[in-house]
């Protein structure tokens, strides 16, 4: 039995004859008559009454028609489905993205993308960058954003917009006034510091330790887990934080908290969008994509 079997016998029943059948499903009577056969002869049954007016079920082929419904209309679902994939119609993206890109990057190009496709839904999964990566690997996430490259197989990375990473203290703390401060002056304050996944985290280490300055005489006197419990950790006086400026403009410009430059001492960087290789991205994935290298490429 073969699909175009079915059609032949579902398009003979809904014009009630072999001809009509023959014209509807673009074939000869002959072949249809051939292609019903085959089916009555597979399961040993008469599925067709002929006659003068034309044909009828059998109770067999009622049971037969039946099925053969379900069956069409399970196919006919399955072309809707890809075709609505392909057209980005009420499709679902599952994009991954570590805390600054997730908060400050990705709203913009899914406000647009949604505005191009109403019918789109993006489900995002933040985490540290570790966690997002991991994410991608593990198929959660089509795409992700992350802040930090790290270096495993099977992963393609693709550059997008630009952070910059500064000392902040509270306003009242006692470097808030101050027109910079030296590395060597790092060692004599407490830090708040994002978990060991964090892309931030990661970026400050390695650029201190370019810098020269030994990222483990550091005062660590909190480990959070958030860009917001890092804020609030210094906004109390904790401590005082390396943080990304998308992070902490609105508290810079409200005067809450202070941005100290560092004597030799500049951390930028890049994020990174990143997808598994050897993989075509699904139509809503590949127009993320590029939504976001043209926003921050």
């Amino acid at each position: 039995m073969i699909l175009r079997q079915l059609e032949i016998f579902l398009s003979v029943i809904d014009s009630g004859s072999f001809s009509a059948g023959a014209r509807n499903s673009h074939t000869t009577q002959s072949t249809v008559s051939q292609h019903i056969a085959a089916l009555e002869e597979e399961f040993a049954v008469q599925l067709l009454e002929r006659s003068r007016n034309g044909v009828s079920l059998t109770e067999a082929g009622k049971i037969f028609n039946k099925h053969s419904r379900r069956i069409m209309g399970e196919i006919r679902a399955i072309e809707e489905a890809l075709l609505r994939y392909r057209g980005i119609e009420e499709a679902t993206l599952r994009v991954a993205a570590s805390t600054i890109p997730g908060a400050y990057l990705i709203p913009q190009v899914v406000a647009e993308l949604c505005g191009r496709f109403p019918n789109l839904t993006v489900k995002l999964v933040q985490g540290d960058s570790r966690e997002v990566v991991e994410a991608v690997i593990n198929r959660e996430a089509e795409v992700a954003v992350v802040g930090h490259r790290f270096e495993e197989r099977g992963l393609v990375y693709a550059t997008v917009g630009s952070d910059e990473i500064s000392l902040v203290v509270a306003a009242g703390h006692p470097w808030a006034k101050r027109r910079c401060v030296t590395a060597a002056e790092l060692a004599d304050v407490p830090f708040v510091i994002r978990e060991s996944g964090s892309g931030t985290a990661k970026t400050v280490v390695d650029a201190l330790s370019q810098a020269g300055i030994d990222p483990s005489r550091q005062k660590i006197r909190l480990r959070a887990g958030s860009n917001d419990a890092v804020k609030a950790a210094v906004l109390a006086g904790v401590g005082v934080s390396f943080i990304s400026i998308l992070a902490v403009r609105s508290e810079v410009e409200r005067g809450v908290l202070a941005v100290v430059p560092v004597e030799g001492l500049h951390i930028s960087r890049r994020f990174l969008l990143v997808r598994r290789s050897g993989r075509d991205l699904s139509p809503a994935a590949a127009a993320f994509w590029d939504h976001m290298i043209a926003a921050y490429g």
